[in-house]
């Protein structure tokens, strides 16, 4: 199979989605993969890392989408790109269709193979190919919220753990999957209280368990979201329904009872977020205030730390690249049921019901295209 690697365009973007060694492997194996120039150089890794590994060196993306049978990525296609992906191209990326129609739409028509990494799903319910970002960006919303708590950047000016004599800051953590718990990790060792919701009382148990005593949990509802957001001084999205749009529970109305200078860090940004004020914003700008409140609306917030992310991403879908790459579409979804979680969108029908439901369109289950 010829493997294309692009170089990502989103705003400040340094992400790439396959390491020279991936390249050594798919080559050993018997692929072709040639590389976007210039795609890994956000992430330390040169064209002369790839070529070493065996894959070629392509000057532009349009002549990567022309060649190539598998196109990886790392962020979902933007417009510029739509028309460039092939009818039956296998492209496999972060994809959160449910966050946009327009993506959805566009896919549909060029009636290519989607596969997300968002809903490769294991039968425990895991989601291997989030888990990696999930934990970058959980750390990091603590990291950005500290950092947008300072005065310079519009926040009330306190610091995240406080000092001797000084109460530290209450941290709000709704939802307590991965990105909560990493958040609350991080949060928690700088010294702050932090509170986490979530609606599964066994999730709750076991953090209660795991947890230092600065860590409070609570059970997720409309009550203990408006007490706890009149406390709070950063809160964290981090609501996560696979492959369907987020739902709103923090509400404009709720913002009225918050303190101003409060910042609002919504992970789950790429699925229509769980705050309804909340629109993706850029590395560049990130933040933007309504009602006092400071909203950090990242959509990839990974990719401020390039290094770590690409090597933490591609540690997890490599294998299922390779799967993919040796025994191509439809076999690939028929041996391994976890890829066929991450199936879409298939040559023109969506065949993953949240993403339709997100938008009332039509479903057709995987089952009836592939078999």
């Amino acid at each position: 199979m010829i493997v294309g690697v692009l170089k990502e365009i989103k705003t400040l973007e340094n992400r790439v989605s396959l390491i020279p060694v991936g390249a050594e492997l798919l080559v050993a194996r018997g692929h072709t993969v040639i590389v976007e120039k210039d795609a890994g150089k956000g992430s330390g890794f040169s064209n002369e890392d790839y070529r070493d590994a065996g894959a070629t060196i392509i000057e532009t993306a349009e002549e990567v989408y022309q060649k190539a049978e598998m196109i990886l990525k790392v962020k979902e296609p933007l417009p510029q790109e739509y028309g460039l992906i092939r009818e039956g191209q296998i492209v496999f990326t972060y994809f959160h269709f449910a966050a946009s129609r327009e993506l959805t739409e566009a896919i549909e028509a060029s009636r290519c193979i989607a596969i997300a990494y968002e809903t490769v799903e294991m039968a425990d319910g895991s989601l291997p190919l989030l888990i990696p970002m999930s934990e970058v960006a959980g750390r990091m919303s603590i990291q950005e919220g500290a950092r947008h708590l300072e005065h310079m950047y519009g926040g009330k000016g306190m610091l995240l753990g406080g000092v001797p004599g000084v109460e530290p800051a209450n941290v709000m953590i709704i939802g307590g999957g991965i990105v909560g718990t990493n958040a609350a990790k991080i949060a928690a060792g700088l010294g702050a209280q932090v509170t986490i919701l979530d609606i599964d009382l066994d999730r709750l148990r076991y953090l209660d368990d795991v947890m230092p005593k600065n860590v409070t949990t609570l059970m997720s509802n409309p009550a203990n979201i408006r007490s706890c957001l009149e406390k709070a001084d950063l809160v964290v999205g981090a609501v996560l329904i696979p492959g369907a749009k987020a739902p709103h529970l923090v509400t404009r109305k709720m913002l009225g009872n918050m303190k101003k200078g409060t910042v609002i860090v919504d992970v789950a940004v790429d699925q229509g977020g769980c705050v309804e004020t909340i629109k993706p914003t850029t590395h560049d700008n990130p933040t933007y205030e309504i009602d006092g409140i400071v909203h950090y609306g990242v959509a990839n917030m990974p990719g401020a730390v390039p290094k770590t992310s690409t090597i933490a991403l591609t540690n997890a879908t490599l294998k299922y690249v390779l799967q993919i790459a040796d025994n191509g579409f439809p076999d690939c979804l028929k041996k391994f049921p976890e890829l066929a979680k991450g199936a879409n969108i298939i040559n023109g029908k969506i065949t993953y019901k949240g993403v339709a439901d997100a938008f009332g369109l039509d479903y057709q289950p995987l089952d009836t295209l592939i078999n």
